[in-house]
This record gives structure tokens, sequence and C-alpha cells, in this order.
């Protein structure tokens, strides 16, 4: 039986920053991964870029150090609205398998946690299955990092009601062999509002974004387009509800899109095997007509094909898992501060929905924080949550749950717990 300081349940985005830096200060930590990678929606489900966020420097150590490992391998650039977290996800795989070795930090690939050990309100050992061995691993702290918060299911900690909501998951796609010159030249004259299109020079290679979506929140340049490429067949009403477009560092000719939306005739359960089934199916249908419409309407994807979908969805929400305090939207517009903040944000309540004219993007007039009472089990003493299974209402964890937050929650984790063992 192996026993460790810290057991890091997932290895997504909050994971990896809290197993790194645990074991950069000196904790011997080990991360429990499904996938045979690390970087959860990163690299599995292509969700890049991380959306930008006024984070005063408030525990991005990691972050820090995973854009300069990424940027030495060609896997990074910082866009011109000075977001530094365009991230290639194929290099991001390696960049974070390298800060692991230098941190000293064990990974367990390919292996899930089936079962835990607890003594009344204290969690003491995880049993861990892979396709060919078992294993019982004793820790002394553990934090769950699962994104669906799976780890406090096995132990029966506290889940938050969702009251039925729900935001539309994404299935994302990369497609290759653009001429971009063409396409930058043709979309800097098409839509001229350099709040949704905008095209920059970096390193020698352009780099682009755009955007259109079924909501009249704004007048999209593209609407017209996308509504010739629904009169002539080409895309569906819900292929057009959200479609956004980024370049990707590193990878020469290729747009990763943020789309499509995964639509059902009411909210889908991303738990729920039954519905999300279908809809994966439906979305890869759903991405073809969408690179079908690329191909035929915007000009330099004459060459174009589709060269990777995305091997796990985009989850907005799913189970949040109830912690010391449950943050809320009146916690985030009161702009209240804490001594010891785990991260500091300035990013919207994003809320996504399946109706048309029905998304959330509240923009905040004040900015906030996050205590650690929120990243602490209600039912554990020595348990710990981070990500997007943040112990939030619905509105609140709408604006936690962006990749910036998340590395913070982390980072936040492990050196409280650092502190806890130290002070011991």
């Amino acid at each position: 039986m192996k026993k460790y300081d810290l057991v890091v349940c997932g290895g997504g985005t909050s994971g990896v920053a809290a197993g790194y830096i645990a074991a950069k200060n000196g904790l011997k930590t080990l991360i429990i991964e499904k996938n045979i990678h690390l970087g959860g929606t990163i690299t599995s489900a292509l969700v890049m870029p991380a959306m930008k966020s006024n984070t005063k420097d408030i525990n991005c150590e990691f972050l820090h150090d995973f854009i300069s490992e990424l940027k030495a391998i060609g896997g990074q650039i910082t866009y011109g609205d000075g977001n530094s977290g365009w991230f290639n996800p194929e290099l991001s795989k390696i960049a974070l398998d390298s800060l692991m070795e230098k941190a000293g930090c064990d990974v367990l690939f390919d292996t899930e946690i089936v079962n835990a050990i607890s003594n009344k309100n204290h969690v003491n050992t995880v049993c861990v299955s892979s396709k060919t061995l078992s294993l019982y691993i004793d820790s002394l702290y553990f934090i769950d990092t699962t994104g669906d918060g799976n780890f406090s299911v096995i132990l029966k900690n506290k889940i938050l009601e969702n009251n039925s909501q729900r935001q539309p998951m994404t299935l994302r796609f990369h497609v290759s062999g653009i001429d971009l010159k063409k396409f930058s030249d043709w979309l800097m004259e098409f839509d001229k509002d350099r709040n949704v299109s905008t095209s920059y020079i970096i390193d020698g290679n352009i780099h682009l974004s755009t955007a259109c979506t079924w909501d009249k929140d704004r007048d999209w340049a593209l609407t017209p387009i996308f509504r010739q490429g629904i009169e002539d067949g080409v895309i569906t009403e819900e292929d057009a509800s959200y479609f956004q477009l980024f370049t990707v560092p590193g990878m020469v000719g290729t747009v990763s899109l943020n789309c499509p939306r995964l639509l059902l005739d009411k909210a889908i359960d991303p738990l729920d095997p039954l519905q999300t089934s279908k809809v994966f199916a439906n979305g890869r249908k759903q991405i073809y007509r969408l690179y079908s419409f690329m191909h035929k309407y915007f000009p330099g994807f004459e060459n174009s094909y589709i060269s990777n979908i995305a091997d796990m969805p985009g989850i907005r929400e799913s189970r949040r898992v109830q912690g010391k305090k449950i943050y809320t939207k009146d916690d985030i517009l009161s702009g209240k501060t804490y001594e010891n903040p785990v991260l500091h944000s300035d990013y919207p309540i994003d809320i996504h929905s399946y109706k048309k004219d029905d998304s959330t993007l509240e923009k905040m007039s004040v900015e906030y924080e996050l205590p650690i009472e929120c990243l602490m089990s209600s039912d554990f003493d020595n348990l710990f949550i981070a990500g997007r299974n943040v112990s939030a209402d619905f509105s609140a964890q709408a604006a936690l749950r962006v990749q910036t937050s998340c590395f913070s929650m982390g980072e936040a984790v492990a050196k409280h717990v650092a502190k806890l063992i130290k002070s011991n």
C-alpha cells in the first residue's frame, strides 16, 4: 500500500495545478487520471483559449509555469488583446508531463477510483483500478478535481441540487488545411466589429478569432451567411445556434471550433448516458455539416479538412459538491474581499442556454474573490474540491468555471494543504 500527503482525484484543469504546486511545495503527491494524458478540457475537450480574466496574479504560479513550458515548445501565444491563454491542446499533453516530472508529482494514467475507505468524517484510503490491477492508496489529504464530483459521490458527500438547470455541452473540433491569409483578408473586410472578429500576426503566423450565434444580443456580421446556409440546406437552425472559431498555436492553417452545441428538445443531463450517447452521435453529424458550411461559404477553406474531433464534450456544469460555504451570485455581486482569497476574477456570469435569445452574459461592475471554505468538503475534514464542481450556486458557478479560475482553485488547495502539513 502506497501512502501520500495529497492524492489528486482527476488530472484535469484544477487537478494538474493542484498536483504540480503540491509537489513543488515538497508534498508527496499523486494524480489519479482516467485518461492516458493530463489536461482534461484543455486536451481531451479541445477547450481553448482560456478565457481572459483579471486574476491580480493570485494563485497563478501554475499558470505562469505552464505558459512558459508550452511556449518553449511552440504551443502558446499571447493574443492581441493580451490573452496569454491560447494553448495548443496536443502540445499541452507534453508540457504537463514535463511539469509533473520536474516537480516530482507521481501520476497514475488510465486508472479510476472505484471505492474509498473512510472513518466518520475522515477519508483514509482510495481503491483505484486499471485494466490489469487494483491498488489501495493511503493519503493525509484528498482533493476531488473530477469535474463531475465523482469522488465525492463515492464518499457520499452532499451534492448541491441543480433545480433542473443545465447549460448545453459542446463537442469541439479542428479544421486544418486552411489558407488563413485568404480567410483573414476576407473576414476583416466582411466584419468590421473588432469586438467579434480580430486578426493579428503573432510570431510570424496569422492568428484570428470570430463568432456568430442565434441570439440577437448583437448584430452578428456572419448572420446572413448562416441564414443562407440554412436556406440551402447545408446546416440546420440548431447548427447555427452558437459558432466560434480560433486559430491554434503551433498548428499552421488550423482553426479550433467552439461548437456545435449539443441540443435536444430539453436540457441534457451530462451524467445520463442515455441522453449523452444520442447527442454525441448527433454532434458528429453537426460537425460535418458545419465543416461543409465553412468549406462552401468561407474563402480560404477550399482545401480544408476535419483534422480532430474532441474525445470528450465541453461540459459547463454537471454536479456541484457542497462545501463548508456555498458561494452565491450575491457573493459575486457584493465584491466582498478575503484576507487569503483562492482567486480574484472579473469574468462575467456566463450562462449558455438551449433556447434562442435566452443566454446570459452578465458583465461585472465589481471584481470578486472566492474563500477557501468553498473548496472544503462539507462532510469530510481532509477532503477538498476544486474546479467546475465547486461549492457554488448555479449562477456563481457559471462565472467560476473558466480555466484560469480552475487553475487557481487547484493551486490554492495545494498551498493550503502544504501549510496544514507543515504546521503539524
